[in-house]
């Protein structure tokens, strides 16, 4: 409706901005279609075919909807432009700035109920939709704005005004596009999600270290992840059995993640020989300051193989080259064993 009626004020008025305007209205009640099919895609139950269901449908859609706000934007701008080459003088009318007004009071109301929805569903889509419905009242404001300066002052300034509209529209489209290219690639797990749980984990008085999480999500706070410890190697087999049973319950529980596999680092407290090994590989290690962490350390004393995880920050410059000097450095001081480092990444910090 509010698409409707501004594109009919529009074209009555013979001004770009507020046609401007209407095809931004347009472009979310198609982006609102997409999200509500999007959205009951998503929420189908698991099947043989998809046994994680189909929560990653939502950014699907959302890359959709980033198209069609991507061209709506576009569109835009060539006729603005073209305006702007071709200048014609609009025609305001009292009408015009009454539907502008209820346009803008309306996409507020809109803009702050779905935001406010969306918060309390947990959906990113929704959010979205609402954040971007207050920012088009913003937009409204400005095309109300030229209307008034053109009415006052006889100064056109609306063809200007619709390519500011274009280009917040195509802004707008282009960063849909990058958040929805990032959650399909899956990108960096919120740091403080990926805390909280190593906290939770490292609760337990038995474990000494939590590393290695990894958490894939199969849609908004849909996530399965795993994570290595590292546990007295006294402890016994049901011992460990029952500590992971713990942290999976307690993690699932508080934050609705669910670790499907909780792996197993054994720390040597017997065996003086292979700790004072282990603290001289960490001296070298350390000694470069691009190693931000060193854990699962491992040394059998039988087939004479050392095996530990590194992790370089990702700003270090020639990631590669240190890893070597660093295998380098300890093959030198241990030549009798077989070294096998695993160049580890760091997806919570």
């Amino acid at each position: 409706m509010l698409a409707g009626f501004k594109a009919f004020v529009g074209f009555l008025s013979n001004s770009i901005a507020i046609i401007s305007d209407a095809i931004n209205n347009l472009s979310d009640a198609l982006s609102s279609i997409v999200t509500i099919i999007g959205t009951k895609l998503a929420g189908k139950a698991p099947d043989r075919n998809h046994p994680y269901g189909y929560g990653r449908m939502e950014y699907m859609t959302s890359l959709v909807i980033s198209g069609i706000v991507l061209y709506a934007g576009i569109t835009a701008l060539v006729e603005s432009i073209k305006k702007i080459i071709q200048p014609e003088t609009p025609d305001y009318q009292a009408v015009t700035l009454v539907i502008l007004i209820v346009g803008i009071i309306v996409k507020i109301i809109l803009g702050i109920y779905v935001k406010k929805k969306g918060k309390s569903v947990n959906s990113d889509s929704l959010v979205a939709s609402g954040s971007d419905a207050l920012n088009d009242a913003i937009l409204s404001v400005s095309v109300l704005a030229s209307a008034i300066v053109y009415m006052i002052f006889h100064i056109s300034l609306e063809a200007y005004v619709g390519v500011f509209v274009s280009i917040y529209i195509i802004r707008s489209g282009l960063l849909l596009i990058r958040e929805s290219v990032d959650d399909m690639l899956g990108a960096r797990v919120e740091s403080g999600l990926a805390k909280k749980i190593k906290q939770e984990v490292l609760k337990d008085k038995e474990v000494r270290g939590a590393f290695d999480l990894i958490l894939s999500d199969y849609g908004p706070d849909k996530y399965f992840g795993s994570i290595h410890i590292e546990v007295p190697d006294t402890l016994s087999v049901a011992e460990v059995d029952k500590i992971s049973r713990g942290i999976t319950k307690r993690v699932m529980k508080k934050y609705g993640v669910i670790l499907h596999t909780i792996g197993v680092y054994s720390v040597n407290t017997k065996n003086e020989k292979i700790a004072k090994v282990q603290k001289n590989i960490e001296d070298i290690v350390f000694s470069h300051p691009e190693i931000l962490q060193m854990h699962g350390f491992y040394l059998d004393e039988k087939e004479k193989i050392i095996s530990f995880d590194i992790i370089i920050d990702f700003n270090a410059e020639h990631r590669e080259e240190i890893y070597q000097k660093i295998y380098d450095e300890i093959h030198d001081k241990y030549k009798e064993f077989t070294i096998n480092i695993t160049l580890d990444v760091d997806t919570s910090d």
